[in-house]
């Protein structure tokens, strides 16, 4: 199965209910089938053939799932990328990729054409709304999809903790099975769900257990292009969502908005909540469930994963502080135990094909079918699973992931920085913000704002280091490596 029949499939039974909703524009499933049959138009009429990339560089509006599977009906390949991206990010991901159109977000195209540059790829700015003039052009819908399969339908862009970021291959199959797992066993979707979608639809549990499961059931997907808990409440109560997936942070400040004013929405047809991204606390989960009167799933999955591989099913016994059991088909083993930790590996129709372009990578993830995900676990008698530690050194901060290596190599271009270590501080709201320890070149005079600002010129918002602070040299072992876990923070992250 092609990935784009599951919303033809969804237009045949449900052609005349809403689709996607965004404020006051809404979309039939009817309309969207047939916005994303010309988007297969258009591209084959640019050239675009089965396996060429298609760049997708969008916020959370309704031209997003146009694009995404118009791409994937046309036989391509889907790069979503984060609009939150600077060029020379931009630039890694278009130049690994080969990608050979990138449809970007109108406000940030300038960044996007300087990303560019020097790429075999044409940037084509999307306004909200626009998508329509675009295809203009192109008025009768490709309805017969290319490929399927074991055919690569998305490259998701991901990382360790060393080097840039490398793209994980995600089959049509891959993704498919996950978005079916996740409408049936664990949300159990049916046509009159309304989904909130407030997860970044470029990132993996946004774009598979939002987007995909809503719209391979005939379920409405709500859109929020930006979270805000004010937003989110009003939706939850104007929409009548049924089904809210979010990070931990997300749930945090819908808990605060909530006590602050109790009885301000109608939340009442609210019945399954889900989180992911990072590990949720318990009191978050218990005030949350109590607040709102609605059951808050915990799970655990990777971009490698499509992602989901383990949940708290819905009829199973919840266990808080988990994340739960294996879906069907996906087996979880812990390998090097020692005191009941060790790394989780994970095996099933889930796990990736490989990462795009890089054989080296692959092999050292892919051993024997199983992927090592290098975050640590421990499973009770119950075969429920607990995260006990994440990649050794990746930061989580808001539920989005943020690479040290990747921001270390920006200040070590800084002329007068010797040293440089990006670690995670904790953090009461975000759970944790970026940090850096920085050793300066004797004579040096740079700044700890001065070293912030060179970051965030250069990366996304949510990767640059709020927290800078310098220091004669960092703490190494006997090889002379940096020893991360002898970093210490000068004062508690407070936001900037």
């Amino acid at each position: 199965m092609n990935l784009a029949d599951l919303l033809g499939r969804s237009a045949a039974e449900h052609g005349d209910r809403t689709a996607v909703e965004l404020g006051t524009t809404r979309l039939s499933y009817a309309e969207l089938d047939a916005t994303v049959g010309r988007v297969a138009a258009l591209l084959d009429a640019r050239g675009v053939r089965p396996g060429d990339r298609i760049g997708v560089m969008l916020p959370n509006l309704t031209e997003f799932p146009a694009l995404y599977y118009g791409a994937l009906r046309a036989g391509a390949v889907v790069v979503p990328m984060n609009p939150l991206l600077k060029s020379r990010e931009i630039a890694h991901y278009l130049q690994d990729s080969g990608a050979k159109l990138l449809f970007v977000f109108d406000a940030v195209a300038d960044e996007a054409a300087k990303g560019a540059e020097g790429c075999d790829t044409v940037v084509v700015p999307v306004a909200p709304g626009a998508l329509a003039g675009l295809l203009a052009d192109h008025p009768d819908p490709v309805t017969a999809s290319v490929g399927g399969g074991r055919d690569t339908a998305v490259i998701l862009y991901t990382s360790g903790t060393t080097g840039k970021p490398k793209g994980a291959e995600l089959s049509h199959d891959n993704i498919a099975r996950n978005t079916e797992l996740c409408a049936r066993d664990l949300f159990d979707l049916r046509p009159q769900d309304v989904v909130l979608g407030c997860l970044p639809l470029f990132h993996t549990f946004g774009q598979t257990c939002g987007m995909n499961t809503a719209l391979s059931v005939g379920a409405r997907l709500a859109l929020l292009p930006r979270f805000e808990p004010r937003a989110a409440l009003d939706a939850l109560e104007t929409s009548g969502v049924t089904v809210f997936l979010g990070v931990p942070t997300m749930f945090a400040a819908l808990l605060a908005a909530r006590h602050r004013a109790p009885d301000a929405h109608d939340v009442s047809a609210l019945r399954l909540c889900a989180s992911g991204g990072s590990s949720l606390p318990v009191e978050v989960l218990h005030g949350f469930e109590k607040a709102f009167g609605s059951p808050v799933l915990e799970g655990y999955g990777l971009s490698e994963t499509s992602p989901v591989v383990t949940f708290n099913h819905p009829d199973r016994p919840r266990k808080a502080g988990t994340v739960g059991t294996p879906l069907p088909g996906v087996e979880v083993r812990l390998d090097a135990v020692e005191d009941g930790v060790g790394e989780i590996c994970v095996r099933g129709h889930n796990v990736m094909k490989g990462y795009w372009k890089r054989p080296d990578a692959t092999a050292e993830a892919l051993v024997d079918g199983w992927l090592h995900t290098g975050d640590l676990g421990r499973v009770d008698e119950d075969g429920y699973l607990s995260v006990v530690d994440r990649k050794k050194d990746l930061i989580i901060r808001g539920g989005y992931n943020v690479y040290p290596r990747e921001i270390e190599e920006v200040l070590y271009e800084h002329p007068d920085v010797a040293e440089a270590a990006v670690v995670g501080v904790p953090h009461a709201e975000l759970g944790e913000e970026v940090g850096a320890a920085v050793a300066l070149h004797e004579g040096a005079t740079a700044t700890p704002d001065e070293l912030r600002e060179y970051v965030r010129a250069q990366v996304a918002a949510y990767k640059y280091p709020r927290v800078v602070w310098l220091l004669g040299e960092l703490p190494k072992g006997a090889t002379g490596k940096i020893l991360k876990r002898e970093i210490e923070p000068p004062r508690p992250a407070g936001g900037r």
